[in-house]
């Protein structure tokens, strides 16, 4: 039997007055991780100045 899984994609685009985007892709990696969710795959996009974080976890 295969399990469900849910998905989730959170973007993390560059803001000039926010905290470094490394801080503030750790961040979601921590707040993800403490729900449950288990990265899976990054996406950085050069278009939109920004980072996609992949998440999954069992449904």
């Amino acid at each position: 039997m295969n399990p469900q899984w849910k998905h989730l994609v959170v973007e993390l685009t560059y803001k000039l007055f926010e905290a470094p985007m490394r801080e503030r892709i750790q961040e979601e990696l921590d707040r993800q991780g403490a729900q449950g969710w288990e990265l899976v795959a990054v996406e950085h996009d050069p278009g939109v100045l920004g980072t996609r974080l992949y998440f999954k976890r069992p449904g």
